[in-house]
């Protein structure tokens, strides 16, 4: 356990205090970063009465987010293999 890093994260007004890896406290104070200024945002933008519903819809976009990196990734492999189908195809019609 002394390899253990003990940090607090602000979220929403809130403190958290969390017993992390060293290696991931700069991705944990980025997202906390990237929260709170999606909150700013959401809260400046739309009439929200109060913080679980900024915090909700913070949460519906980094999932979407991760959702859409899915679905992009996805779509490039299908693309890749049928261009890497057609290259081989290619090969093979000139090789023979």
């Amino acid at each position: 356990m002394s390899d253990q890093l003990k940090i607090k994260l602000s979220i929403a007004d809130r403190v958290y205090p969390l017993t992390i890896n060293p290696s991931q406290e700069e991705g944990l104070r980025l997202a906390t970063k990237k929260i709170e200024e999606m909150i700013k945002r959401f809260e400046k933008n739309y009439a929200v009465r109060d913080k679980q519903d900024v915090l909700a819809m913070c949460a519906l976009q980094f999932a979407a987010q991760v959702e859409q990196k899915q679905i992009d990734k996805t779509n490039d492999k299908q693309e890749m293999e049928e261009k890497l189908e057609a290259l081989n195809q290619l090969l093979h019609e000139h090789l023979s």
